[in-house]
């Protein structure tokens, strides 16, 4: 598969995904007065505006799933992420209409040993069948992305892996697109698209191209800021992917210590730098922390150090 033929394909892929990224964040009350503050903030080029969401796994209190949504919605974040395969549609549902708190998507729980990039067929036909269930199980509850890890590098060469993950992964987008649900790629450590021996000047260009490759509004990125500081810019990567990036995963990373940071703010990512390239973009959606969990109080602050990260003017 030739690079130019991925640059020609992404050419269709900018508008429609806008357009359905603007109609993804719609979703919720919450979602809907934002957009209309955003689209103002834009014209007057100030920060792009954000949606805080958390991975469920984060909140860490005793009780019901509507314990966890209500403590989720007191600390200041205004959705959650589950995991599916793994949750009850009728028990999310009632999380949410008793503490407010919608779902906004899903992470696909079992893309870490059921990969889209193995060599087994076997294994890949039920790395597609929980991609699919995930989907329907996000729609069920008004979610729009899935979130997914494509495959491991160690599955054989690039070469391979790529064509074969793409002929999968694709037999689940008229699913998506029927259910407005989007698949998004997270960029992670997976030695899959950069090179994980590397130094910290890598660029985003693989993950595009192989983003564009799949021709589709329904296919995009949600980019982990902090997980890719190892390996290149975040703020060079977010302008290259640009409206490829439907969500946004956000996690610390100290490049000195090595090592990811208890918070987003006390590595040393330059969240300045972001918060421009994401107004640059013109993006517009949701954040989704991505660090150690625990009870209210840590909750609380997590949400406060996203109001900080991305200059939300809350913290």
């Amino acid at each position: 598969m030739q690079r130019r033929s991925f640059l020609q394909r992404s050419m269709t892929l900018s508008a429609a995904t806008l357009s359905a990224a603007f109609s993804a964040v719609a979703l919720t009350t919450r979602s809907t007065s934002l957009l209309a503050a955003t689209q103002d903030s834009l014209a007057d080029k100030e920060p792009a505006r954000i949606l805080k969401t958390l991975k469920i796994g984060m909140v860490n209190v005793p009780g019901s799933l509507p314990a966890k949504f209500t403590a989720a919605a007191a600390a200041g974040f205004d959705g959650i992420e589950l995991d599916s395969p793994g949750f009850s549609v009728d028990e999310a549902k009632k999380a949410i209409s008793e503490s407010g708190l919608p779902v906004d998507g899903s992470v696909c729980s079992s893309h870490w040993s059921i990969r889209h990039t193995s060599p087994d067929p076997e294994q890949r036909k039920i790395a597609l069948e929980h991609l699919q269930q995930a989907i329907r199980d996000t729609h069920a509850v008004g979610g729009h992305t899935v979130l997914l890890v494509v495959g491991h590098g160690q599955d054989g060469k690039e070469e391979d892996l790529i064509p074969r993950s793409i002929e999968n992964i694709s037999k689940a987008i008229p699913l998506a697109a029927r259910l407005g649900v989007y698949i998004a790629f997270e960029n992670v450590w997976n030695h899959f698209l950069y090179d994980h021996a590397g130094g910290n000047d890598q660029t985003a260009d693989k993950f595009a191209d192989y983003v564009d490759a799949f021709n589709s509004p329904w296919v995009g990125v949600q980019f982990d800021i902090g997980n890719h500081w190892k390996y290149g810019d975040p703020a060079a990567w977010i302008r290259r992917l640009g409206r490829r990036i439907v969500k946004l995963d956000a996690k610390g990373f100290s490049r000195a210590k090595d090592q990811f940071s208890k918070t987003m703010t006390d590595g040393d990512i330059d969240w300045a730098s972001v918060r421009e390239a994401l107004a640059e973009i013109g993006y517009v959606g949701w954040a989704a922390a991505e660090v150690g969990g625990g009870g209210p109080e840590r909750l609380a602050e997590v949400s406060a150090d996203m109001d900080l990260a991305f200059g939300l003017g809350k913290g």
